[in-house]
């Protein structure tokens, strides 16, 4: 089975866009979304998608809290059921 990042690389490219254009997700993991340019719209329907695909719920102080996209592979690592 993939590991959570490339899942979480995959999940990424096929649903978030900048610009009409895919995210190039940079290979420093510490990167934000909200920084790349991605709305909190986005982000929020995002959220849903990384919930269903990991099992893993998010309570608004996770996603106050989770600020990069290795905050939230950590998240979902320790949270996965």
């Amino acid at each position: 089975m993939a590991s959570t990042v490339e899942r979480l690389r995959t999940l990424i490219a096929e649903n978030l866009e900048v610009d009409g254009q895919p995210i190039n997700l940079p290979d420093d993991l510490n990167a934000s979304l909200l920084e790349a340019g991605v709305s909190s719209m986005e982000l929020v329907a995002f959220g849903r998608v990384v919930s269903r695909e990991f099992n893993v719920a998010f309570s608004p102080e996770d996603c106050a809290n989770i600020n990069s996209v290795q905050g939230l592979i950590e998240h979902i690592d320790s949270h996965a059921g």
